[in-house]
């Protein structure tokens, strides 16, 4: 399912239901040894469909293990994102020579509780959920308005090394070509970063699942920094 929103150059893999008898390596059954079984599977499942992206671009098997802030690491040359909610796993992964920034995510198709709208989204982007609940009330707006957040900070953190909050992606979407844009409203210039502060992605609503994904081809040229910095994960990063 996530392949139609994603370009040609992006290998992903993605799991409705969690297979007996998967896997892990040593180092990420630490992770999770202590973990609720739920947890436990989520955590194998979406290692599983990591493995096998990597193999779609050629490369062997290894490890997903989080950085000091959660976020997953990649082989060398390798930019990618996880997701996983209730139902549904997924990876994505491309070769930096293509894929500058890639992010993707998924969410039930229910409402958020209440009160999340409200401290998740600007003034602005309420009144757009409000008016496209009127438009498309199949689609639970505030749960993809959520999604499609995370998508950004998913992407852009883990190229830039910078925070971002909830308020510092202004987010409109297109309900009749199924696309959204992220204007950034940066609070400061991060040690690297991509060239344009407006992300474009696409969003499927399909099978109880609301799905995002952003990815911005390694076109432009970056602005001058020494590196990623140490930033504290942006919310939404954590070990998936």
């Amino acid at each position: 399912m996530i392949e139609l929103i994603l370009p040609s150059h992006v290998a992903a893999s993605e799991a409705f239901r969690d297979p007996l008898g998967a896997v892990l390596f040593p180092s990420e059954r630490r992770l999770i040894e202590k973990a609720v079984d739920s947890r436990k599977r989520e955590f194998t499942t979406a290692r599983l469909c990591a493995r096998k992206a990597l193999g779609m671009l050629g490369l062997p098997p290894r490890p997903i293990l989080p950085n000091d802030h959660g976020a997953p690491q990649w082989p060398e040359g390798v930019v990618g994102s996880i997701t996983h909610c209730a139902g549904y796993r997924a990876a994505a992964l491309a070769r930096t020579t293509d894929v500058m920034l890639l992010g993707i995510d998924a969410e039930p198709n229910l409402p958020l509780p209440k009160g999340i709208l409200e401290s998740i989204a600007l003034p602005e982007e309420q009144r757009r959920v409000r008016r496209m609940r009127r438009v498309a009330p199949e689609v639970h707006w505030d749960r993809l308005l959520f999604g499609m957040k995370e998508c950004v900070y998913k992407s852009w953190y883990p190229y830039t090394g910078q925070r971002l909050e909830f308020e510092d992606a202004d987010i409109s979407f297109d309900a009749g070509v199924a696309t959204f844009t992220a204007q950034l409203r940066l609070p400061h210039d991060p040690p690297r970063r991509p060239s344009t502060d407006r992300l474009e992605g696409r969003w499927l609503a399909h099978k109880g699942l609301l799905i995002t994904a952003i990815s911005l081809a390694t076109t432009s040229p970056c602005k001058a920094g020494d590196g990623v910095s140490s930033a504290a994960a942006p919310p939404g990063v954590h070990i998936r």
